[in-house]
């Protein structure tokens, strides 16, 4: 008999169900779907063999007997045909409806092909002696391989069809599996004597195991967690599903990994996960290298749960449990109050990132007005990715009046864009977020490019205007390749540096003053100048004008107002103004509204003044009107 080809395959499919099922694993659908084409494919393989052990045995056994094992057998290879299709089905279909219908839909062709092959009858084929079984043959066989060819094409169309939605990985796998399939059957039809067909089988499914289901791909070898991947299929599953969960998110930061106690830092980490990996009723994920990630599935009872958790961390670890671990936390009570997977990771990285109630609170509740908070900024970084995208950032101006010249002598650019419908978004909707996602160094390179543009265009000179000045952000500051990539455009328009002034802020000075500086020398050896904007609010410091090399410095709209409303403010501001004036700098004034500020500013000696009583910031086409009528008016204000 010459069934050491299947023989062979039922040892390898043995070995590999060792092995996984050795492995600690995850209830994805996709590993239902693999098991299952995993045990079909055993089966048929199984019955092969059992199949050419019954016709040998012929003269032994009934002949329905005989009939009804080689179409069992016949019906495994139909069902490995169409397990390979429902195997790529579970990415196709997300929705649960969705899936259950495919498969009903499939299933219905699958049983109907099944009676007929039982129905239908087969035949044998012997050699000349009629000792050596060659091939079974007839109208049962056709039935069989028909449709299995058939469930063969609807999966290659499928995966052709929906390339977008299922894995990559996966579809890779699956056509490697497919055409190893249809090889060994093509090969086995023309030469009868080679029953590969079976050990194909097994070869498939260890290409799958390896690419695709090995359970080790799913963990984090350093810890014995669940990994990132993991954590994405398993929550994108449960919420096709229509489940609900809690997640609770173990932030531990540098406490998890620095040693606060000598020679116990490793042992006290092992500790630790050991702990969470043994906590019943839940899945542990590791999200990040300083970030757990615990799903429960039962949203109901999670907070009876998680208590004996915090009452663990407070009891501490280690030798005579001496070693604290101070982690943060940050709990979902509901995944219902989240509509996906992303949006539920990007919720838990923005209140890391930029959560100020985090950084005081080592315990979060995430309720459904922080939910509401993050998919309103979720919204706006899409409104400021379409506008770089479409181009609907743009420049506005706002005018700045020489008290000495008496005349408008400069213009402060400032960034606006639209929304779908084409109106503009106020800056303090989106500067915040720009500057929290790094959005905003394509934003201020887009801005710096459009006003060069403007400033190359409409020759500025002509109306009187000395230089044009553009904020810096705070991201932008500590961006080492600023000064290079703005040098840049300004040769690619061919501006003289004199026609600008970049404006910094006292924060930036703080949080990034190597780099700054840096950035401020090639600036300015280009040519460039610099002002120190919203001086008076913040981590105002008066050694930051001594510290950074400016030659103007901007007093603040809030600092100017309290100036006629608070009586201490206004010592304070005396006293900045003539330290500033003392180190032969300018000082702009904004916020100025009235007639009344605007002459005590004179009086004061501001050199520059900037708010709405002179003009609101406007488009260009409007500046240069304003700018065009007003400056020969200017003197008489």
């Amino acid at each position: 008999m010459h069934i050491q080809m299947q023989c062979c395959g039922i040892v390898l499919m043995m070995v590999l169900l060792f092995f996984y099922m050795k492995q600690q694993r995850i209830s994805l659908n996709t590993e239902k779907a693999f098991l299952r084409a995993f045990c079909l494919n055993f089966f048929c393989i199984v019955l092969d063999v059992f199949s050419i052990i019954v016709i040998y045995q012929r003269d032994r056994l009934s002949g329905w007997f005989i009939d009804f094992v080689c179409k069992s057998y016949l019906v495994t290879l139909l069902g490995v045909s169409l397990c390979g299709l429902l195997y790529v089905c579970v990415d196709i279909y997300v929705k649960k409806e969705d899936y259950r219908k495919a498969v009903r839909r499939y299933e219905f062709a699958a049983l109907a092909d099944i009676a007929l092959i039982y129905i239908l009858p087969i035949y044998y084929q012997f050699d000349e002696d009629k000792t050596t079984f060659l091939v079974t043959y007839g109208p049962s066989n056709l039935a069989a391989f028909f449709v299995a060819i058939g469930f063969l094409a609807v999966n290659f169309y499928l995966m052709k069809k929906e390339r977008n939605k299922v894995n990559p990985r996966r579809r890779e796998a699956v056509q490697l599996w497919m055409i190893i399939w249809i090889s060994a059957a093509v090969l086995q039809f023309f030469y009868n004597k080679l029953l590969v067909l079976g050990y194909a089988c097994s070869i498939g499914m260890t290409v799958l195991y390896l690419k695709l289901e090995n359970p080790e791909t799913y963990l984090d070898r350093q810890s014995g967690m669940f990994n990132h991947g993991a954590l994405v299929q398993y929550i994108s599953q449960l919420y096709s599903e229509g489940k609900r969960f809690s997640v609770l998110a173990i932030i531990f930061e540098r406490s998890f990994y620095k040693n606060r106690m000598p020679g116990q830092s490793e042992e006290v980490r092992m500790e630790i996960m050991e702990f969470l990996l043994g906590l019943p009723e839940v899945y542990v994920f590791k999200n990040a290298e300083d970030e757990i990630l615990l799903v429960y599935k039962d949203a109901d009872h999670t907070e009876k749960k998680i208590q004996p958790l915090f009452r663990r961390f407070d009891d501490g670890w280690g030798k005579n449990r001496a070693f604290y671990v101070c982690p943060r936390w940050i709990y979902v009570p509901d995944s219902g109050i989240v509509n996906n997977v992303e949006d539920m990771l990007y919720m838990i990285r923005d209140i890391r990132q930029n959560g100020k109630e985090f950084s005081e609170n080592p315990f979060l509740y995430v309720d459904k007005e922080k939910v509401e908070q993050m998919y309103r900024k979720k919204q706006t970084e899409q409104l400021i990715f379409n506008a770089m995208e479409k181009d609907w950032v743009e420049v506005y101006y706002q005018p700045i009046y020489s008290t000495k010249e008496r005349r408008f002598t400069s213009a402060e650019a400032l960034v606006r864009i639209r929304d779908e419908q084409g109106n503009i978004v106020s800056p303090g909707i989106f500067i915040d977020i720009a500057e929290q996602n790094g959005m905003i160094l394509r934003l201020g390179e887009m801005v710096f490019e459009k006003v060069c543009r403007f400033v190359k265009e409409h020759n500025i000179r002509q109306y009187g205007l000395q230089y044009i000045e553009i904020n810096l952000s705070v991201v932008q500051c500590s961006y080492e390749q600023l000064a290079e990539d703005y040098i840049n455009i300004m040769e690619k328009y061919n501006i003289p540096s004199e026609l600008i002034n970049l404006e910094i802020t006292e924060s930036a000075s703080m949080e990034a003053k190597r780099i700054l500086l840096n950035n401020m020398r090639s600036l300015m050896d280009y040519g460039v100048r610099f002002s120190l904007d919203d001086f008076g609010t913040g981590q105002s410091n008066l050694n930051y004008i001594v510290d950074m090399p400016v030659d103007i410095v901007k007093f603040d709209r809030d600092m100017t107002n309290a100036y006629f409303e608070n009586g201490k403010a206004k010592y304070v501001m005396d006293a900045a103004m003539h330290m500033v004036q003392g180190m032969n700098l300018e000082i702009v004034s904004e916020g100025i509204e009235t007639r009344e500020q605007y002459e005590t500013m004179e009086e004061l000696g501001i050199s520059y003044i900037q708010g709405y009583y002179f003009s609101k910031p406007l488009s260009e086409r409007q500046f240069l009107q304003f700018i065009s009528a007003k400056q020969r008016l200017a003197g008489e204000l």
